[in-house]
């Protein structure tokens, strides 16, 4: 069986490619890919990897085809989330509790989510019913969002700054709020381009306490006129040189967790680290690898906590993936997630 997919690199050198898929293995899973959404790493790759071409897509929802020997818990015909990262669940750290820092995980094996057909291990794969396929593959995205307010600890009633309002910025400022939080503020990008505009719109409509705008003098002064020594936490989804306006924000004694990535160069900037520790700030990345929030996720998403409609705002197919990532790129996309429907 021959597969397409998508594989993309810098500046939107983008190809559909075709391999086999052969039988699956012992403990393994061929499956049909129905949706796969847009991640911004996804974006990162198209306009700013300077490598060998990257398979495109990890936001996953899939059909199950076939099943090799040994595998019982899924049969064909089941709908299924692919995990992008799984751990293994034998290492010294799954065994002791700590799967997050697993070093031996199951993974697409550069395999593009982009694409028709993957072959991937029973144990990558999460099974649901009630949601359609293009809904269901929020499941990975929502889980990174879940991670960082998890690894925020919020106190409650406390205070939330995000940095950042596309679609993981949206869904941790709503994450934030359902986990206690008394106050969320979110800090979009303006609206001088569609995709800007139509975020904003978005973060506007969720009711958040206060929308802000990134890199503006209106930042510091609402966030201060509110909360004079800084907010309690902030959760930094833009990317990395949204550091500076996380540190200058946080109180003394409070928590920044991010995860906005830059693979353009820039995700190196200075830091005063002397600040940080006289303000006794913590830092706490965010990585949500291997994925242990998937159930939670879904759950969420089928019982409409989070509403997959307010997320997802356009569908394509392979004929519109190229458009679809340069509108992106540039921004003149008016969306706030694009899924990608097989």
């Amino acid at each position: 069986m021959r597969s397409r997919g998508i594989y993309g690199r810098k500046p939107l050198d983008i190809e559909v490619r075709e391999r086999d898929v052969g039988s699956p293995g012992f403990g393994q899973v061929i499956v049909k890919v129905q949706a796969c959404g847009v991640c911004g790493t996804d974006v990162n790759l198209v306009r700013d990897w300077t490598g060998a071409h990257a398979a495109l897509g990890h936001e996953i929802a899939a059909e199950v085809l076939e099943v090799g020997p040994g595998v019982t818990r899924v049969a064909p015909g089941d709908r299924v989330i692919v995990e992008d990262c799984s751990m293994c669940g034998t290492c010294e750290k799954c065994k002791t509790g700590h799967p997050e820092l697993c070093r031996s995980m199951f993974s697409l094996e550069g395999q593009p989510g982009m694409g028709e057909y993957l072959v991937v291990a029973h144990n990558s794969l999460v099974k649901f019913d009630g949601l359609e396929y293009p809904a269901a593959s929020l499941t990975e995205p929502l889980s990174v969002s879940l991670t960082s307010v998890l690894n925020a600890d919020i106190p409650l009633g406390g205070s939330v700054l995000v940095l950042g309002n596309g679609p993981l910025g949206l869904m941790s400022a709503l994450l934030a709020r359902m986990r206690g939080a008394g106050f969320v503020a979110i800090a979009a990008r303006g609206a001088d381009t569609p995709m800007r505009a139509a975020r904003r719109k978005a973060a506007e409509k969720a009711g958040f306490d206060m929308v802000l705008t990134c890199g503006s003098e209106e930042l510091p002064e609402r966030v201060h006129a509110r909360f004079p020594s800084g907010v309690d936490r902030v959760i930094v989804s833009s990317p990395p040189a949204s550091l500076r306006d996380a540190i200058a924000l946080v109180r003394f004694g409070g928590l920044i967790t991010f995860y906005g990535l830059h693979l353009g160069g820039q995700n190196v900037l200075p830091v005063d680290v002397n600040e940080l520790i006289f303000r006794k700030i913590t830092l706490v990345p965010t990585f949500a690898e291997p994925a242990v929030n998937f159930p939670v996720s879904l759950s969420l998403l089928r019982e409409g906590r989070i509403d997959p409609a307010a997320i997802i705002t356009h569908t394509f197919g392979f004929s519109s993936a190229k458009g679809v990532l340069q509108g992106l790129v540039d921004g003149t996309l008016p969306a706030v997630k694009p899924v990608m429907v097989l």
